[in-house]
């Protein structure tokens, strides 16, 4: 047994003083508040403001490389994306693997304790598979290991360059030469990590309606579906792809999903920036999850998505950091209250619980994790202690914490029951600067 007594805690949207949290080692079997701390060596105090751990619930881990180096000239998404593939043709699974344990090591640092990882690069140059046709999925797996967080590999489906065109360029190193030999692929990843790897489960994903025709969206929903996981779409990020689905298919993006029975409380869209009224109603009729990416939307260009109207239709929100341009849940989180604010002039629309809610419960849902994102009985323990005294939250209300704090302010982490940072420090990998800043040197040069 291992026990964390917490100053103070957020339990299930309140504060409560004196929290001791019991675990087997991995989850929570007891949560007593109004405790002073045990005189117990098995008992670890957690000082300030514990809350539960927060899910990334969108990661495209090999764009950390882009952070700070694509802020010149004028451009788009599309410019954006140019720079992005050139990334993507230098990695190889060792180098991916080190960038991505350093990634998710700052995740760790930021009080993530589950990564939902969009995994599209899987091949070879040219398309050729390794001798193991998911190396890449398993550095990435190892990845989240060495940094002491789970992971949900989201692993990608990624067909064509644009409806009815073909596949090229660095492009072909995320395709298989169908929907059924990803699917297959997927499936022995999936039937080798389920027993071999507990940090981990694997979900599909479909890159986009421009990169999967139909028949294929079809396959990963029977795959999501076979291996009971999760499936995750970007969503009408982009006007372009609107319009490009319109013209193809006489449909939107959404319609298009909804007609092929994949919009369920089971998938999860991400961005749904560009919607229409009846797209809104389809997604919140599914009970289909909107995974909002706050500080890629705006680093992108790509607008500000309606997300008082999908929670009031019924979706739950989740949040994801994508790009990485930033790393840190608190902006992600207050970032969506903040962006409601300037499309509609109004204040006030998210509650700081409810913007919580979307960082730890319904982003581990998203990923397949019920079992995550509230300190309770039964949940994973984990926990993240955020510094009250620091000159961004001196004399912050604790109740609204999320919108003062920032990843700075995180000072120890417990993920799945083991202490992976303590005062600011990740205890395995000690240096996460260097760790980043050797990674993606190797990547550039």
């Amino acid at each position: 047994m291992t026990a964390y007594w917490c100053e103070s805690a957020w339990l299930d949207g309140a504060i409560h003083p004196g929290v001791l949290v019991e675990t087997d080692g991995t989850r929570i079997t007891t949560v007593q508040s109004g405790l002073s701390c045990p005189d117990s060596m098995e008992t670890t105090a957690l000082p300030d403001l514990v809350l539960p751990g927060f899910a990334n619930a969108h990661s495209h881990a090999f764009h950390r490389a882009l952070r700070g180096r694509t802020q010149y000239g004028a451009g788009d998404f599309w410019t954006w994306r140019d720079r992005m593939y050139g990334i993507a043709a230098r990695l190889d699974p060792d180098s991916y693997g080190e960038l991505a344990a350093a990634v998710y090591a700052e995740m760790a640092l930021a009080g993530i304790t589950c990564v939902g990882e969009f995994h599209y690069l899987h091949h070879r140059a040219g398309g050729h598979p390794y001798g193991d046709p998911n190396e890449i999925g398993h550095a990435l797996i190892g990845a989240a290991a060495r940094a002491g967080i789970r992971i949900t590999l989201l692993d990608t489906c990624y067909l064509t360059g644009g409806i009815g065109v073909g596949l090229s360029g660095v492009q072909h190193r995320f395709g298989d030469s169908d929907a059924h030999a990803w699917a297959e692929r997927v499936a022995a990843l999936a039937n080798g990590a389920a027993t071999a790897t507990p940090h981990a489960r694997i979900g599909a994903a479909v890159h986009s309606l421009r990169a999967v025709p139909l028949s294929g969206v079809d396959t990963a929903v029977a795959l999501a579906a076979e291996l009971r996981a999760p499936l995750h779409v970007h969503l009408s990020e982009q006007p372009a792809e609107n319009e490009a689905v319109l013209a193809a298919y006489g449909r939107t993006p959404t319609q298009a999903l909804a007609d092929r029975g994949a919009l369920t409380p089971g998938t999860t869209a991400v961005h749904a920036t560009h919607l229409t009224a009846a797209d809104i109603a389809l997604l919140g009729e599914g009970g289909t999850a909107i995974c909002l990416c706050p500080t890629t939307e705006r680093e992108l260009a790509d607008g500000i998505g309606p997300a008082p109207e999908l929670a009031g239709a019924g979706a739950a929100l989740a949040l994801g950091s994508d790009s990485h341009a930033v790393i840190d849940m608190f902006e992600e989180a207050r970032a969506v209250e903040l962006d409601e604010r300037l499309r509609s002039g109004q204040r006030g629309t998210f509650a700081p619980a409810t913007l919580l809610r979307a960082s730890t419960v319904d982003g581990h849902a998203s990923l397949g994790w019920p079992d995550a994102g509230r300190i309770a009985v039964g949940q994973h323990a984990d926990l993240v202690a955020v510094d009250t005294g620091s000159v961004r939250t001196a004399g912050v209300d604790p109740a609204q914490i999320v919108f003062a704090a920032s990843a700075a302010d995180v000072r120890h982490v417990v993920a799945s029951g083991k202490l992976i940072v303590r005062d600011g420090r990740h205890l395995g990998i000690p240096d996460v600067a260097a760790a980043l800043s050797t990674a993606i040197a190797a990547v550039w040069e």
